[in-house]
């Protein structure tokens, strides 16, 4: 199986890098029409966003709990998108991954990718000692995922497959400013926090070694 190819952005606007993702696509897409088979060419971006807020093609404006002076405000800007799931925050101290496959090159359907994408970022949360896992009818992944009180979530997942090519994918709460999700519904979810490496382990963590267990975990599992 061909190893990903990742391509660390740094730091990178959103719509900058959404329309990267979409030229990244299109090569795959025009690579399997030409080639007649699964397209072996696959990118995985890994970046960080200045602070954006992002809302799913079937999500609900509701749950978005703020206007549009007060984006401003706090220096935020907000984008109807066209991947799966939610509104969801992005912003510094976060790791957002954006895999771009053809999920037939890994003979895998959409559930089992997601569900893999969930078993590597858990993989990841345990290097530091942290017990990730799935919440019942959400995506994503989720510390106390069984409490009816403490569940707390510290990785939204959301993508957009289409001819089993993918785009969008995760983003992982590492030393991520909380304060943003407060003025949303994270995913959806008016009753559950969210979490982040740092805000679990009291101390700050090293962005490139969470992307180098991040990197050796995808890369076991696919």
């Amino acid at each position: 199986m061909t190893s990903f190819n990742y391509i660390d952005l740094g730091k990178k606007d959103y719509k900058e890098c959404w329309d990267y993702q979409e030229e990244l696509l299109n090569e795959v897409v025009t690579d399997k029409r030409a080639s007649k088979v699964p397209s072996s060419k696959n990118y995985f971006l890994l970046v960080e966003h200045p602070h954006v807020y992002t809302l799913g093609k079937s999500g609900d404006e509701k749950n978005m709990l703020i206007h549009a002076d007060f984006l401003k405000k706090i220096n935020a800007t907000y984008y109807k998108i066209n991947r799966g799931g939610d509104v969801t925050y992005h912003g510094p101290g976060q790791i957002v991954g954006y895999p771009i496959i053809d999920l037939e090159n890994y003979n895998i359907g959409v559930r089992e990718y997601i569900e893999k994408m969930e078993d590597a970022i858990i993989a990841t949360l345990a290097e530091y000692g942290l017990e990730g896992g799935r919440k019942e009818g959400a995506t994503g992944v989720w510390l106390d995922a069984g409490h009816k009180v403490r569940a707390r979530k510290i990785c939204a997942i959301g993508v957009r497959v289409s001819r089993y090519i993918t785009m969008h994918g995760f983003a992982l709460n590492v030393n991520t400013d909380l304060r943003y999700f407060n003025y949303i519904n994270p995913c959806g979810f008016a009753a559950y926090g969210v979490t982040s490496i740092q805000q679990e382990l009291k101390k700050e963590v090293d962005m490139e070694e969470v992307k180098t267990y991040l990197k050796n975990h995808f890369n076991r599992l696919y």
